[in-house]
This record gives structure tokens, C-alpha cells and sequence, in this order.
């Protein structure tokens, strides 16, 4: 498995709007070949409430980058959700854990 992983500045004040617009596009991810998980997570830090983590397990590279990010779901989660970002994320991909406790 590989993780997707994006830290996603949303456009404060547009939390709420983001998180509804993620839950509706989630659907749209889950049902591609090669999904294995999703998972968000909001930002501890003082000042940093409107940052998030995102983390997308995937079978392989290729389901995401040829597979999901090819297909017309794709388009519809880039109309919910990429309006909602400043600056644009960057996307990084990580293999199977080196280390694990």
C-alpha cells in the first residue's frame, strides 16, 4: 500500500464549507479501484486551525495518478473541494513503513 498525503490550508472562515464539500466528495474517491482508505485531520496548533492533513491509502501509485486523478470522479472532487485552498497543496506520495512501533 502507498499513502497519498496533502497538508491542505483551507481559506479561513471556510472550514465548515470544506469539511461538507469533503463528506460529499468522499463517495467519489471510495469507489475508485485501488482505494484503501481515507482519513483527515485538523491542525493542533495555535493559529493553524484552518490546516489539515490528509491521508489516502492506495494499492498502488498508478491507481492514484493514472486511475483516480484521470477519471471523471476526479473532476467532480476538483469542482468541491480545490476552490478551498491557499496556497494549492502539494501532493507527495509514501511506500510500505520503514519503521513501525
Amino acid at each position: 500500500m502507498i499513502l497519498e498525503s496533502a497538508l491542505l490550508d483551507v481559506l479561513p472562515g471556510q472550514e465548515v464549507d470544506f469539511l461538507a464539500a469533503l463528506a460529499e466528495a468522499r463517495p467519489l474517491i471510495a469507489a475508485q479501484r485501488g482505494f484503501r482508505s481515507l482519513e483527515l485531520r485538523r491542525c493542533l496548533d495555535d493559529g493553524r486551525t484552518s490546516r489539515f492533513l490528509l491521508q489516502v491509502g492506495w494499492e498502488s501509485l498508478e491507481d492514484h495518478t493514472d486511475g483516480f486523478r484521470r477519471s471523471p470522479e476526479y473532476r467532480r472532487w476538483r469542482e468541491l473541494l480545490h476552490h478551498y485552498y491557499d496556497p494549492f497543496p502539494m501532493v507527495e506520495h509514501y511506500g510500505e513503513p520503514l519503521i513501525s512501533a
